[in-house]
């Protein structure tokens, strides 16, 4: 069984333009996201998909692998259903949706996310979950919150404080990780499915699979990420890989 990670890449972000090529300690940050993604003991391979030449050279410049994908997908899961047709890969192995703005990835999650889907046949996909420690964290609806069941499965996903406490019972919170491990076949069935009710309203793409009766694997983890949206967030990563303090964000 192979387990590809894939990278989507674009260069067009609207906060942050060129955001893969941006320096992190002298290093453009697709190149940390690469350089830790192969780390991970579960991943055969690793590539960038992406939509732009300057990208593509890059990564070949530092030794990684890139392909050269349409400018005209709306979202990453697309990159990745284009980029695995010109893969040599079986329906059941594994694809996994790294990032390409998490340059503090710890090679340890990917590992964690893909775990359950080795050792599982049965399982078409999974992410991962993390302690919310934090009360604005539960109240910011860019951090998106999730609820599983007694056996890890996700029951929802919502930018809205989940669940809600009505009784004042002790009760986790916990903010979806956005990596996806998935079943080559059944990634290509996801991205084929129409556009959901609920995806749309919470604008959160997984809520897709949830509302066509397919269960999604959640593993918690005690590792933190930064993700690099604005100019604010690189200069904070920028300051933490100076520092050294990349493991300081296991918690």
């Amino acid at each position: 069984m192979k387990v590809i990670g894939i990278i989507p890449a674009r260069y067009g972000s609207t906060r942050l333009p060129g955001k893969p090529l941006k320096l992190i300690a002298g290093k453009p940050m697709i190149e940390h996201v690469y350089l830790r993604a192969k780390n991970a003991i579960y991943l055969s391979d690793v590539l960038i998909a992406t939509d732009d030449q300057r990208i593509k050279e890059t990564v070949e410049a530092f030794g990684g692998k890139a392909l050269m994908t349409s400018p005209n997908h709306q979202t990453g899961t697309d990159r990745l259903v284009e980029a695995i047709g010109y893969l040599n890969i079986d329906h059941d192995d594994i694809i996994v949706n790294i990032q390409g703005d998490e340059p503090l990835l710890a090679p340890e999650m990917v590992d964690e996310l893909v775990k359950p889907l080795v050792e599982d046949n049965s399982l078409v996909m999974s992410t991962l979950k993390h302690r919310i420690k934090e009360e604005k964290e539960l109240n910011d609806p860019n951090v998106v919150k999730v609820v599983t069941d007694n056996y890890g499965f996700a029951l929802y996903f919502s930018r809205s404080p989940l669940p809600y406490n009505r009784t004042g019972l002790e009760v986790g919170y916990y903010k979806h990780v956005g990596l996806y491990a998935y079943r080559k076949d059944f990634l290509l069935k996801y991205a084929s499915m129409k556009r959901t009710l609920l995806e749309q309203v919470e604008s959160l793409e997984q809520l897709r699979a949830l509302e066509n009766g397919y269960k999604i694997k959640v593993v918690e983890t005690n590792f933190e990420t930064v993700s690099v949206d604005s100019q604010a967030d690189l200069d904070r990563v920028n300051i933490i890989v100076r520092e050294g303090k990349i493991n300081a964000t296991r918690v």
